[in-house]
């Protein structure tokens, strides 16, 4: 339906103002929390080619989506909120309440709107509590500041291990080939950061994250293809 399409196009058009305003709007606080042109054009590049590899992974899953949902309904989902295991997990419950599976022959276009609404509500949520908490946690920072300013750098710092590290040992389990891929990621991150600092070149650690994904997927692809493990 063409007013599948318009929608999708709406919600990017969404997303590209988006980018502008807080662009904008990190240009105009850098100064005010000391950061420079320079180091916020830096934090930029980083996190553009720290979204390279995770984003490669949510587009090879979107396409295996592109059967089960559609064009118009992937790019909204997956380009919206880019969690392919929540959104194929929504639709996969919601579907379940109509005693229908995802992409069997008891998947109707009924069964689609249900399955869809279910994952544009749950997406709604992610951005209405992103909206309604910001400024709470803006001034719970603020009082944070005033007793002890250094509890914020450590804070988000630990958040980020935190959660990085518990989405990296929940895969461990998995199999052998998950192992080999952590570790060889989180070895090859922690040269280049080394190296980053011992040879003064900044420009190693912003694509440390980009580099270590890489040779994570090449180690394992070599350990598959020896077949180190009789089952992945």
């Amino acid at each position: 339906m063409p007013i599948l399409w318009v929608l999708a196009l709406g919600v990017f058009a969404v997303i590209i103002v988006q980018t502008f305003l807080y662009v904008r709007a990190a240009k105009r606080v850098a100064p005010t929390v000391g950061m420079t042109s320079g180091e916020l054009n830096t934090a930029f590049r980083t996190g553009a080619v720290a979204s390279l590899g995770p984003s490669l992974a949510v587009a090879l899953v979107a396409v295996a989506l592109l059967a089960v949902f559609g064009t118009p309904a992937t790019l909204t989902r997956i380009g919206l909120i880019g969690s392919v295991q929540f959104e194929t997990g929504a639709a996969a419950i919601a579907a379940g309440t109509m005693d229908a599976e995802l992409g069997g022959p008891t998947y109707t276009q009924e069964v689609f709107a249900v399955a869809f609404l279910a994952m544009s509500l749950g997406g709604a949520m992610w951005i209405l509590s992103t909206l309604i908490l910001t400024p709470v946690l803006k001034r719970g920072d603020a009082k944070v500041k005033r007793v002890n300013p250094a509890v914020i750098t450590v804070i988000p710092g630990a958040a980020l291990l935190g959660a990085f590290f518990a989405l990296g040992f929940a895969e461990l389990p998995k199999s052998g080939y998950h192992v080999i891929a952590f570790v060889s990621a989180a070895l090859a991150s922690a040269i280049f950061l080394a190296l980053s600092k011992a040879l003064k070149m900044p420009w190693i650690r912003e694509w440390s994250l980009g580099f270590a994904i890489l040779i994570g997927i090449g180690v394992t692809y070599v350990s598959v293809s020896a077949g180190l493990f009789p089952a992945a």
